[in-house]
């Protein structure tokens, strides 16, 4: 980023737009896909590649030498629009593949997922060597070949049922379901502390050290550990699910975390670095270990011929809610210099934990299954 803003004389300004602008755009791409239901009218895997293919060539149009502001703001919003069609994509084909312990083969998806997102850490790190349009050609090389891949070996599942008509109302007829949404409302105020904590851990890990000057940390590499043991966390918990089932582990991982907002004030306090750490890498696990869990439950209680509609629309909206919470902390930020902000995260959590704890409503007749 910082690279562009000096090849292309832009404002320092422009860094927080040029971050914006691809969550804008898998936020209108999520929209449009989830309305138009292109996931469940044509075969995902060709829909994958399609994304794929054009994602990587709005992702590369930045090296091009008359590029202005205005035209990388566009790039970056089409490369995030196409991503609409790669991560609940992604989770639709997993769904297509699995009936039964499908909440295990999607933390394994959001795992990947979550070593991505750690990767840039990691590599901020290790290396300083790669110019900037070689990055973008590598990333865009990359996506091609994840496209073909797809399109090649993955193809439709045995559980896919395709829906052949256009159906404007699913995007809103979905959420009559209430297991849905309960489902849906317990991911949205996953993501309310999901994408805002990831954001700021090495905010939180500078705080510390300001806090405590005997104190020196590898910001990047640290930052790569939290955030990446949410991998971890994700396959953990999608074994645990098989045991003591989906809804449980999800409510469970979801209360932790929510523990850990209202811990963190305590714990910059605290002289142990060690525990510090301890802490933000337990809070890394629990995080994100429900976000799987709670796909699972999405497409486990909508029809199958609209469960990649009803997937986008719960990535839609949830992903629209981390650009709240996100921008709620950071003007906080700039009124108050203690760590007892991240609290505010905490409200995300408490509304997902009562919409799961929705008891069942109840039934004067029960049908009772018969077995010979």
């Amino acid at each position: 980023m910082d690279d562009l803003i000096v090849n292309f004389q832009l404002d320092a300004s422009a860094l927080g737009h040029l971050t914006s602008s691809v969550q804008f755009g898998f936020i209108i791409g999520t929209l449009t896909f989830a309305i138009l239901t292109i996931a469940d009218r044509y075969s995902p895997s060709k829909v994958f590649f399609i994304c794929a293919l054009l994602g990587s060539l709005f992702n590369a149009g930045i090296i091009w030498e008359g590029s202005s502001l205005k035209s990388i703001l566009l790039f970056r919003f089409f490369t995030g629009f196409f991503l609409a069609g790669i991560y609940p994509v992604g989770m639709k084909i997993a769904a297509d593949y699995y009936e039964k312990g499908l909440g295990k083969s999607l933390s394994f998806l959001v795992g990947a997922l979550v070593i991505g997102t750690a990767f840039p850490h990691l590599l901020k790190e290790i290396t300083n060597v790669f110019t900037w349009k070689s990055v973008l050609i590598v990333t865009s090389t990359l996506a091609v070949l994840g496209g073909l891949l797809m399109v090649i070996l993955v193809p439709d599942g045995p559980y896919r049922k395709s829906s052949q008509q256009l159906d404007l109302s699913a995007f809103f007829s979905v959420f009559q379901n209430r297991k849905f949404r309960s489902a849906a409302f317990g991911y949205f105020g996953h993501m309310w502390e999901l994408y805002a904590f990831w954001a700021f851990v090495p905010i939180m890990l500078m705080a510390y050290s300001m806090e405590h000057p005997e104190v020196v940390f590898n910001i990047p590499l640290l930052s790569f550990l939290i955030i990446g043991i949410g991998g971890l966390g994700c396959v953990f918990g999608g074994y645990l699910s098989q045991a003591i089932g989906t809804k449980r582990m999800a409510f469970i991982a979801l209360f932790l975390s929510c523990v850990c907002c209202f811990a963190s004030p305590l714990i910059f306090s605290l002289e142990s670095e060690i525990i510090f750490i301890t802490f933000l890498l337990f809070w890394g696990m629990v995080v994100i270990a429900d976000s799987p869990l709670f796909s699972t439950l999405v497409a486990q209680n909508v029809s199958p011929k609209i469960k990649g509609t009803a997937l986008t629309i719960v990535n839609c909206i949830g992903f629209s809610i981390t650009i709240l919470s996100i921008q709620l902390i950071n003007g906080v930020r700039t009124l108050t210099d203690s760590n007892s902000i991240y609290i505010i995260l905490a409200v995300g959590p408490i509304i997902g934990l009562m919409a799961l704890s929705t008891k069942k409503e109840k039934t004067k007749h029960r049908v009772k299954n018969i077995y010979f």
